[in-house]
């Protein structure tokens, strides 16, 4: 990998920030929309830790967090990335994570590698549905966080709007650390409300002074919130009664009481950033006001044979448990896995114990192996720098672990642990490709190998029935960037194809049908005549094959020749192509000779004669009908029933689910619901889900029918 950093130059000679003791790490996910700012929040941080030297892109277009090759095209992040930094002896890991609903993968990763979120929030714009959605996600599992609103400065920016806005989507809580100060329509710098001081950014470096009179008001509005807000979470219990009774609440003791009303996840202070004002305040609220690790209780922990263990957190003599969180392929020096440690110390070329994560299902290996990492190294940006060892508490990169992927514990060879996976999503969209010419075709298994190692929330199916290869995705933009990855970072060029759902065929009615299949020749012939009666059976009925051969006319040993035979010719179908079910075969009569009848013979008359009665009676199609769970804001519930109901859908019910959304249950064919995922999401504005089940087999509609077998 290229040493040159990408984005700007590294400070402090270029040094890794060292992290010896889990108390002086603070680990940050940053949770937002796109465009709400996180990427550029980032940098704002590294420049003013002297971690970076500069903001921006340069010549070659990446940032410290949008380096890969899509990112630089497209320039939005679709990818986890670390940012480390070091304020006040504290290291920062900051983890930026894309804000497009189709890497939500990405984000619960970063989520389960952080021991806080940062909810970043557009003073422009605010709050939109992914953004409330995660913020609940948080809220089930404690998640402690806090809210920055960005672009303070912008012309459009509208802070108390964008406050009340938060306060009213996140609920009671939310309080601001910090108000701007906004004069002749520039941000002349931040009062913070706990220190009551002006920190004036006006002549481009961080001032401090009284503020004026005319902010006292403003402030003992939003300050008597604030103290109010941090000590309701005090463990002294007198605190209240004295800051009641009118006595000042020293400002040391409120800051600490911040921290544990934050570890607690039951208070959120807001903070404010701009171009060039804000960071620091930032750095403090994060060094001072978040947990360390050793706060954030563990995952489950179990021996693989799930026997619950026993790890204390942070323990740097403890026994190891880390954990893959995000897994990328450089050309350079291949495989490199992003790994949060939980308990113990990891160090260069140990060995440690890859346990798998439970994703067999979607194409992911489980894994139960040793292997020998490489380097340890703390990434910026395309930079990887070398460390001595990755603490408790800290993440870190490792290279040249080949087997394991996303989501797989690392532990010590002799005492292997798992710890309990985290929740991805459900990919559901299926999208067909194949190879564009034989080359590609050669290269396509070892290219999506790798993409499924990399993104646990991709799904490969290798449909026998359609014999169709299907990526099943969470949405178009997650679709292109795994081609795009595909052609471009492995070399494998692949088309999309129309993609062909599953159907069945069954008879319409009952009818009679003779096979024959009488050949002379010279030697011996072929002899076999079998008179069927065939019927439908209600769906789910499988097949039935009746023998009322009487006399011998077929003879005991070639009967099951004619089941065979129905049976070939059913998985090949009659109609379209597709497997015919819920028939009832009935053998009542027939022919044989000495000599030329054989097994072969009789399989080959039952096949004949089960097309027969395809061309005497009707032949139905049947295609797949799911039963689909919706939930949507209840602003969006008309528009999602008239919608299912155009897909030939059936609406079975709703009900509500928690404050302000609503689950709605329909059965609707499989057939209209290939590109639902996408088409939810543009409904709902990014707040929709949805799963599906399959339920049953239903006639297709006349007029589909006749596509269908036009097509095919």
């Amino acid at each position: 990998m290229a040493e040159k950093h990408h984005g700007a130059a590294i400070g402090a000679a270029g040094r890794a920030p060292a992290a010896d003791r889990a108390d002086a790490i603070r680990n940050v996910v940053l949770v937002g929309h796109s465009g709400a700012g996180k990427t550029t929040l980032v940098e704002q941080l590294l420049v003013a830790t002297g971690t970076i030297q500069r903001m921006g892109r340069v010549e070659d277009g990446t940032t410290v967090s949008d380096f890969d090759e899509i990112e630089v095209r497209q320039q939005r992040s679709v990818n986890l990335s670390v940012a480390p930094m070091v304020h006040n002896g504290i290291k920062i890991n900051l983890l930026d994570t894309p804000g497009y609903a189709d890497f939500v993968g990405d984000l619960r990763a970063g989520l389960r590698a952080a021991d806080a979120a940062l909810f970043v929030v557009s003073a422009t714009d605010g709050v939109d549905g992914l953004t409330r959605m995660l913020w609940e996600e948080c809220s089930q599992v404690g998640m402690p966080r806090a809210v920055v609103i960005t672009k303070i400065d912008h012309q459009r920016a509208d802070f108390d709007q964008a406050l009340a806005e938060c306060q009213d989507v996140f609920g009671e809580g939310v309080a601001p650390l910090y108000l701007p100060v906004v004069t002749n329509g520039h941000v002349a710098g931040l009062i913070g409300l706990l220190s009551q001081k002006f920190y004036n950014y006006a002549t481009g470096t961080r001032t401090e002074r009284e503020p004026g009179a005319e902010y006292e008001d403003r402030i003992e509005e939003y300050r008597g919130a604030l103290i109010e807000g941090i000590i309701q979470e005090s463990e002294d219990e007198s605190l209240m009664d004295r800051y009641l009774s009118g006595e000042a609440i020293d400002t040391k003791v409120l800051i600490d009481d911040l921290e544990k009303a934050v570890a607690r996840g039951n208070f959120y202070p807001v903070l404010a950033s701009g171009l060039g004002v804000g960071a620091q305040e930032i750095l403090e609220g994060i060094t001072q006001g978040f947990p360390s690790p050793l706060e954030h209780p563990l995952p489950e922990i179990t021996t693989l044979d799930g026997k619950p263990v026993t790890v204390k957190a942070c323990d740097p003599d403890g026994p190891l448990v880390a954990e893959v969180v995000k897994t990328t392929s450089d050309p350079y020096v291949g495989r490199i896995s992003l790994v949060r440690v939980f308990s113990g110390t990891l160090r260069p070329d140990m060995t440690v114990h890859v346990s798998g994560h439970g994703l067999a299902d979607r194409g992911h290996e489980d894994h139960d192996v040793d292997e020998r990492i490489g380097t340890l190294t703390c990434p910026l940006g395309k930079q990887q720098r070398a460390i001595a060892k990755g603490a408790p508490g800290d993440i870190v990169a490792v290279a040249k672990l080949a087997r394991a992927e996303t989501g797989d514990t690392l532990s010590e060879p002799e005492r292997p642990l798992l710890m309990t996976a985290w929740t991805m999503p459900e990919p559901l969209l299926p999208v067909a490709i194949r190879a564009r010419s034989k080359a590609d075709e050669d290269k396509l298994s070892q290219g999506l190998a790798r993409l499924v190692a990399e993104d646990p929330t991709l799904r490969l199916e290798n449909n026998a029935e359609t014999r169709q290869l299907v990526l099943w995705c969470m949405g178009e933009a997650h679709t292109d960037v795994l081609l795009d990855r595909l052609a471009k970072r492995h070399g494998v060029e692949v088309e999309r194809v129309p993609l062909r759902v599953p159907l069945r065929e069954t008879f319409g009615g009952r009818c009679q049908a003779m096979g024959r299949n009488v050949k002379q020749t010279g030697g011996h012939g072929q002899y076999a005549i079998c008179h069927l009666e065939v019927e439908p059976l209600p769906s789910g009925g499988g097949f039935e094959f009746v023998d009322k051969i009487v006399g011998g006319v077929v003879p005991r040993q070639f009967i099951p020749s004619v089941e065979k035979g129905v049976r070939a010719q059913m998985e090949r179908g009659v109609l379209a192509g597709y497997p015919m079910v819920d028939v009832r075969v009935t053998l009542y009569d027939g022919k044989a000779h000495s000599v030329d009848s054989s097994d072969m013979a009789f399989q080959i008359a039952g096949s004949l004669a089960l097309k027969e009665a395809a061309a005497k009676v009707a032949t139905l199609l049947l295609e797949p009908v799911d039963e689909i769970a919706v939930l949507v804001a209840d602003d969006h519930v008309g528009a999602v029933m008239s919608d299912l109901s155009s897909r030939r859908g059936r609406v079975l019910g709703t009900e509500p689910v928690g404050t302000g959304r609503t689950l709605v249950k329909a059965e609707v064919p499989q057939l209209e619901i290939t590109r639902y995922a996408i088409d939810l999401r543009s409904m709902s504005h990014g707040t929709g889900t949805f799963q599906r089940t399959f339920l049953r087999y239903e006639p297709l509609p006349s007029h589909l029918t006749d596509k269908v077998t036009a097509e095919d």
